[in-house]
């Protein structure tokens, strides 16, 4: 019955009659498919991939398929790890059963009928985001040099500490502007970012302190933008005198009245598109004194955007209105980009040290249940109020739009601890980071014989 349900597929794809292929029977027809490509699953380097079996591609991890416009394309996916999988290329409709089980094989089979570079992947939850995905190439595409820039925020970008010295005045100039960048592997975004990054650049001063913003729209610029800072007491936040067209340049000074850390954002309407397209960051304001020394700090924030195209499309990204007033975002990341703290910038600490983590929300919809997998906040500075006595031993914490935590804890054990959303089905739309921690193992703290799984992501 297998092979009547592969002869049938061969058919539909090379042309043939199905009908024509019943009344023949079987064994009179022999469609053969003008590109065969055979792929086995593994587990390699901590990731889910697919590798190739024979030819060109043999030994390739995610090889890139290549084929001519037009042809007839049979995919055979193998089970060599044990766990269930499949194959899909959704731009062709193609769709695979599930293989559950070393040695068990199943095949696809399409006609490539258009050119492009499209995604082949396995659709078992959580399977793409450990690696299971690869490129198939229609016809003779010509490698374009993406112009696109890396928008991802540095998180180890957090300014330097006040320590205990008196109030001033401080001066701070940022720029808006409207860039290509890489949203992940093969796809970008037109973001609006202050200076340049998503999140814009971390702002530390002291209660206290005078400061200046000078806010500046870049010439090439087409929207008009502003800057709300949640820590500033006066009109808008500031938005209301920094409404600044292209090439133009806007000022406003205000007192530092409150210690805490606070979110700023783009406040020209549509406020949520813009503060969606990447226009947010935070401004710390230390205590008098500043905040006691720890042996790592870390900035991060979370974001959404909301794209015409599914998550996991590749090329340009284009914004959908409808989305984001629906509040369904196609894609959430932890400092602008899918792969910023999973493959640009590593997040490091020593067994221990302690860490400090300044987490915001820029949003603009969603409620952050914000999670490290694997370790336990000793401290929490619920809502970043640091004049409250912080909660300790606390395993998830919740941050609204436009709000932010600060949190503390000692690492005691080596590992790759995830930085997450709770509502862990964010992290199939690219919401996850992750902290390495290195040095000696406690076994009393943890111990085990087993070997840690790789296919486990941890």
């Amino acid at each position: 019955m297998r092979n009547l349900v592969l002869l049938f597929a061969l058919a539909a794809a090379g042309g043939f009659i199905p009908q024509d292929v019943a009344a023949q029977g079987p064994s009179s027809v022999t469609p053969v498919a003008d590109v065969n490509f055979s792929l086995r699953t593994a587990i390699q380097d901590g990731q889910m991939v697919f590798i190739g079996n024979a030819g060109a591609i043999k030994d390739q991890v995610n090889p890139d398929l290549r084929v001519p416009e037009g042809a007839v394309v049979a995919i055979t996916l193998t089970n060599a790890d044990g766990a269930m999988h499949d194959i899909a290329v959704p731009d062709f409709g193609a769709q695979s059963d599930q293989v559950i089980g070393e040695g068990a094989a199943t095949t696809i089979v399409f006609r490539a009928t258009k050119g492009g570079t499209f995604e082949y992947l396995c659709t078992i939850p959580g399977h793409k985001l450990a690696g299971m995905a690869g490129k198939l190439i229609v016809g003779d595409v010509k490698e374009v040099v993406s112009t696109a820039i890396d928008v991802a925020k540095d998180p180890a970008q957090v300014g330097e500490p006040v320590g205990d010295r008196a109030p001033k005045h401080i001066t701070y100039d940022l720029l808006t502007t409207e860039v290509e960048g890489k949203l992940s592997d093969g796809s970008t975004y037109r973001y609006w970012t202050f200076d340049n990054t998503v999140p814009g650049p971390l702002l530390r001063i002291r209660q206290g302190d005078t400061v200046t913003i000078n806010l500046k729209n870049a010439e090439d610029s087409i929207n008009i933008h502003s800057v709300d800072f949640h820590s500033v007491t006066g009109p808008g936040g500031g938005a209301a005198v920094t409404q600044v067209r292209p090439g133009e340049t806007k000022s406003f000074t205000f007192k530092a009245l409150h210690p805490g850390l606070f979110v700023y954002h783009c406040a020209t309407p549509m406020i949520a598109h813009h503060i969606s397209n990447g226009m947010y960051g935070m401004i710390l304001v230390e205590p008098e004194g500043g905040l006691p020394k720890v042996d790592k700090e870390y900035y991060v924030m979370q974001g959404e955007l909301y794209t015409a195209q599914k998550h996991g499309s590749s090329g340009l990204q284009e914004f959908s209105v409808d989305k984001l007033l629906d509040e369904k975002p196609e894609h959430l990341m932890f400092n602008g980009s899918m792969n910023a703290l999973t493959k640009t910038f590593n997040m490091e600490a020593v067994v221990g040290d302690e860490v400090r983590i300044f987490f915001g929300v820029g949003g603009p919809n969603l409620v952050s249940s914000f999670h490290l997998i694997g370790e336990v906040f000793d401290r929490v500075y619920d809502l970043a109020s640091f004049t409250s006595p912080p909660l300790k031993d606390v395993q998830t914490t919740l941050v609204p739009p436009g709000g932010a935590t600060m949190v503390e804890f000692k690492v005691d054990y080596p590992g790759k601890y995830i930085l997450v959303d709770h509502a862990l089905s964010r992290a199939e739309k690219g919401l996850a980071g992750f902290l390495t921690v290195t040095g000696e193992a406690d076994a009393t703290i943890f111990d085990s014989k087993e070997g840690i799984d790789a296919s486990s992501g941890h």
